[in-house]
């Protein structure tokens, strides 16, 4: 698919920002006064920052409103409503702190959760889609969950519990890559089970459904080269954990620990461009690209 750059940008600075609010919520000795408006500003900025890039993608932006109303079968929908509950309640949470040095930490734990929804939710507009097979796994979820807490791990200087979550991010990623190439084949779709034609023989495009381009082809028939795919993964996942790992075990991790962070987001939108233009739509098969 049509690797979009303000859906990029979304998917990846939303969910490290509600993974650091995520942190912030659980902590049993949250900072207060103005470090933790420092801290809370940066999670909001990227939180909020990366949902409205999201509605440029939109045909009609001014009516990203309406996502609201559809929260019992839409994924999008019930995103809208966690990321506000979320957002609600980690500002009244950190209001608290900042001005009143007061940790309530119930409040801190449901904002948590909701932050953790968001993501989830998130995740799970594109692991819905069946016409997306690669998408379409459990790990589509871990996944989304894994990179937002160790990259919020990473945002809060949790070095320790940030490098093991590195690695487990990491190894999802790499089981996601090696488990999504199989998927589209396992799915059993093909011009056969596309047209509903295969009970009368084998499947077979005469020529194109048309001479030009389309909203389909521009949107759902985004193809890349296995080599160079294979070489951005390679640089993904270089950046996305093993520099990071290494930044974070040399002397003074707190010095080293901003360049471990740019270095995972780098990564992270990488393999963020991989997981959109390595989708493989099967509206593809209709016009011979699958």
């Amino acid at each position: 698919m049509h690797p979009a750059p303000s859906i990029i940008a979304f998917s990846t600075f939303s969910g490290l920002g509600l993974g650091l609010l995520f942190w912030l919520g659980i902590d049993a000795t949250a900072p207060t006064g103005w470090v933790a408006f420092a801290f809370f500003a940066i999670g909001y900025a990227l939180a909020v920052g990366g949902l409205i890039s999201s509605t440029f993608h939109l045909g009609r932006p001014e009516r990203a409103i309406k996502a609201f109303t559809q929260w019992q079968t839409s994924w999008l929908s019930r995103e809208a409503w966690c990321a506000v509950a979320a957002l609600v309640t980690m500002g009244i949470y950190a209001f608290l702190l900042v001005f009143f040095d007061t940790q309530v930490s119930i409040l801190g734990w449901i904002g948590a959760a909701f932050a953790l929804a968001t993501v989830y939710t998130t995740s799970m507009i594109y692991a819905q889609l069946k016409t997306v097979p690669r998408w379409n796994t459990v790990l589509t979820s871990a996944l989304f969950l894994a990179l937002s807490i160790a990259g919020g791990a990473l945002l809060s200087g949790r070095v320790t519990i940030g490098l093991i979550l590195l690695l487990v991010a990491g190894g999802l990623q790499a089981l996601w890559w090696k488990t999504g190439d199989a998927r589209f084949k396992q799915s059993g779709t093909d011009l056969n089970t596309a047209t509903g034609l295969g009970n009368i023989g084998e499947v077979r495009a005469f020529e194109p459904p048309h001479t030009g381009t389309n909203y389909l082809l521009n949107e759902m028939v985004y193809t890349v080269g296995r080599r160079h795919a294979q070489k951005l993964r390679m640089i993904a996942l270089v950046l996305m954990l093993v520099l990071p790992v290494l930044l974070l075990l040399l002397p003074y991790p707190h010095i080293f620990g901003l360049l471990a962070l740019i270095s995972h987001i780098a990564g992270v939108l990488v393999s963020r461009w991989l997981f959109f233009a390595e989708a493989e739509h099967v509206v593809g098969l209709y016009y011979g690209m699958r």
